[in-house]
């Protein structure tokens, strides 16, 4: 347990400050349009790669998935691909619960990862392909994407 302490603290260290700050104020690494994510569904085993555009909501069962933001580092750099991600579980008659908030690392998933019972969401990449004018932003492959929650 101590080691893997040790690594995650030498981790975090390696982590650029411009990924720990906010989505809003955050400088440094380019922004991104759309982020791809990774998620796997627990009961049925199912592993779905899902790109989504950022500030758009996507729907994976009882979950609501909102990227704010997604930063790559430049080519010439250690690659890193980073997302801001808020995820509420949203089940019927119910209040919305928050279940996580914060920065995801493609590099390292386990540093900030959501913890639920049925499904894992991690973040792969990074992608700058933005919709062709006038078309609306593309919806996640495999699951429903929903209108822009703000």
């Amino acid at each position: 347990m101590r080691r893997v302490l040790v690594m995650a603290g030498l981790l975090v260290s390696f982590v650029p400050a411009a990924f720990a700050q906010g989505p809003a104020n955050m400088a440094g690494p380019p922004a991104y349009p759309i982020a791809v994510l990774q998620t796997l569904d627990k009961v049925t085993g199912r592993v779905r790669t899902v790109e989504t555009p950022v500030d758009y909501s996507l729907r994976l069962g009882t979950l609501d998935i909102l990227v704010r933001s997604c930063r790559k580092r430049p080519p010439e750099e250690t690659p890193e691909s980073a997302a801001f991600v808020e995820i509420r579980e949203v089940k019927p008659g119910e209040e919305p619960r928050n279940l996580f908030t914060g920065w995801m690392f493609a590099s390292s998933p386990a540093v900030a990862a959501l913890e639920h019972p049925v499904y894992d969401v991690w973040v792969i990449d990074c992608r700058g392909n933005e919709p062709p004018s006038g078309a609306p932003p593309a919806k996640g492959r495999g699951t429903d994407a929903g209108a822009p929650r703000r």
